[in-house]
């Protein structure tokens, strides 16, 4: 799933390819890094992603004016479509689908010569709509904001997502006797009646949590108003003195780390001999709007306190997931400036964004009304609700996450295929008004990349004086954290870095077990400040990176004990807790 260094998508600038791009509505790979994130899924969370389907007036007019100052230019193009609209419709034209679009993958799309034609057409539109972004020259905040909506535009108006023209569609109800579209319309209704009012991913009773997934053994021993921490049990004889603490992300469930048994990520560390604690968020609704950054942060430092007492340990390491990365790195600064910076040993931060500079689209497609509308929603609210969120990160990623699915389950009237790691991203979680609107906050001003810009429990905030070595893990292919994004921790952090670059997208790089044949990472010795500069000498290393984590971790973890005692904690509930079923 590595992305090419030029998107096959981009058109050429000499002469027009006989071939159609690889996926006609991803945005070409200069755009990508700037094309999503946290700080845009948090924004358009509040107000709605379809409301970024209409660019800017303003984008939409200098557009326009640069494409009219080329009238060469637009005749050119005009012609090109024009022609190869003709070769369409005498059946003489050589365009076809990417190898990796599954959406013309049935033989029927290239031996039906009307499926063809309405095909090629559409490929050809897509290819035109590209190229004519192309010649405008717009800059970059502009030039996102119009390849987002031609992307959106474009991948809507596919013929795979016509009832009467998908030869799937109209398989399945032939096969089926009707009975088909019988069902997808009823599938249809029931998801537009309740948020996030997109296909379905998966079957609500697809999997059982403290069953199929999250479960790994433990017990928790520790509550708060704010989270549960679990105390995994050890399997191994001995155990790594300094303890783990995971922080998961605060925008979903804690169980992306333990997912299904051979796919857990905490599994592996603790049949690793590794001591492992966990915090479960709770749900938060309107009572707790006020919970912000600091909150979460104490939260943190409570979960230490209570891992050191169970542990008996001094230290601690901490591992990190996107938003909860975040939250650990300014925890770090701030353990650090009161002098307490010795009590974590190692801290690792996986698909974690802490410079915003190109990493989000709050500077291309947000203004300043966008954000302030946002807050206010959420605030009058108590809360940012999950389902929005959920909203928002399938219009990310539409030709996968909405219209793959509205042709299965809508037009096949087929149940989507049960996946562990779609039924987490279903089991949403609010954020608090609070938290939502200094996460934002903090990605408009990116504010952790200047010394005291941001504060953490009162203390001003430097990553530059946090001293301990960092594990950073990025996905290749990932849309809401572009890992270049991730790379530009290593140089924000003191301490020395390890930079590691998964396969994948956001979620499929941190799952990412031992014993996957497809399994890559890549890794340099060093962490020059360029992170191009960094993948031409990275090697790529067969397998997953959990082993590498593990080995890494081990080195600063300490001596092989027997697993200690409960300590003075009591038992409070066998794992996964009760926070993580809260609705």
């Amino acid at each position: 799933m590595a992305q090419p260094a030029t998107d096959p998508a981009a058109p050429e600038k000499k002469s027009p390819p006989k071939a159609a791009p690889e996926r006609p509505a991803d945005p070409p790979e200069e755009a990508v890094e700037g094309a999503t994130g946290l700080d845009m899924v948090l924004v358009d969370a509040a107000r709605g992603p379809l409301r970024r389907l209409v660019p800017p007036a303003g984008t939409a007019l200098r557009f326009g004016t640069s494409l009219a100052r080329q009238p060469g230019t637009l005749a050119r193009r005009g012609g090109e479509l024009a022609r190869e609209l003709g070769l369409i419709t005498l059946g003489r034209s050589e365009l076809a689908p990417g190898k990796k679009d599954k959406r013309f993958a049935d033989p029927a799309w290239t031996g039906n010569p009307l499926l063809r034609r309405a095909m090629q057409t559409h490929l050809a539109a897509a290819r035109a709509a590209w190229e004519l972004i192309e010649d405008a020259g717009l800059d970059w905040q502009d030039d996102e904001r119009i390849r987002f909506t031609a992307t959106n535009l474009v991948d809507a108006l596919a013929p795979s997502n016509v009832p009467v023209v998908n030869p799937l569609s109209l398989k399945a109800a032939i096969d089926t006797g009707g009975i088909s579209a019988l069902k997808g319309v009823g599938r249809m209704v029931r998801d537009l009646a309740n948020p996030p009012r997109v296909p379905s991913m998966v079957e609500p009773d697809a999997f059982t949590v403290g069953e199929d997934l999250a479960s790994t053994p433990g017990t928790v021993v520790f509550r708060t108003p704010v989270f549960e921490l679990i105390r995994y049990t050890p399997t191994t004889e001995t155990v790594r003195e300094v303890p783990l603490l995971m922080v998961p992300p605060t925008i979903n469930k804690y169980y992306i780390a333990d997912l299904a048994p051979g796919r857990s990520i905490v599994e592996h560390y603790v049949n690793s001999g590794q001591q492992v604690f966990m915090m479960s968020w709770r749900n938060p609704d309107e009572r707790h709007a006020e919970w912000g950054l600091d909150t979460y942060g104490q939260a943190i430092i409570d979960a230490m306190d209570a891992v050191e007492r169970a542990s008996g340990s001094e230290r601690v390491a901490l591992q990190a997931f996107c938003s909860g990365g975040i939250i650990t790195a300014m925890v770090l600064a701030h353990l650090a400036a009161i002098g307490q910076q010795d009590r974590v040993a190692a801290a690792s931060y996986a698909v974690t964004v802490l410079d915003w500079s190109r990493a989000g689209t709050i500077s291309a497609l947000m203004d300043e009304e966008a954000v302030n509308a946002s807050t206010e929603k959420s605030r009058r609210k108590g809360y940012l609700d999950g389902a929005q969120l959920a909203e928002v990160f399938a219009w990310l990623r539409p030709n996968d996450l909405i219209w793959n699915y509205w042709v299965n389950n809508y037009l096949q009237g087929k149940p989507p295929p049960n996946f562990d790691i779609l039924f987490w991203n279903a089991d949403t979680t609010r954020m608090t008004a609070a938290l939502h609107r200094d996460f934002i906050d903090i990605a408009v001003g990116n504010a952790l990349t200047e010394p005291g810009k941001a504060t953490m429990l009162g203390t001003p905030v430097d990553l530059s004086t946090v001293p301990v070595d960092s594990y950073i893990t990025a996905g290749i292919a990932d849309h809401l954290c572009p890992w270049q994004a991730c790379y530009r921790s290593t140089q924000l952090l003191g301490g020395d870095n390890r930079f590691i670059l998964s396969t994948s997208g956001h979620i499929a790089s941190l799952v990412n077990p031992p014993g996957n044949p497809k399994s890559t990472f890549q890794v340099a010795s060093d962490t020059p400040a360029d992170p191009q500069e960094w993948l031409a000498r990275a090697e790529t290393v067969q397998g997953s990176w959990w082993p590498d984590f593990m080995s890494w971790l081990g080195e600063r973890s300490g001596d092989e004990i027997a697993p200690p005692a409960a300590g003075d904690l009591e038992e409070l509930a066998d794992a996964p807790g009760t926070y993580v079923f809260d609705k």
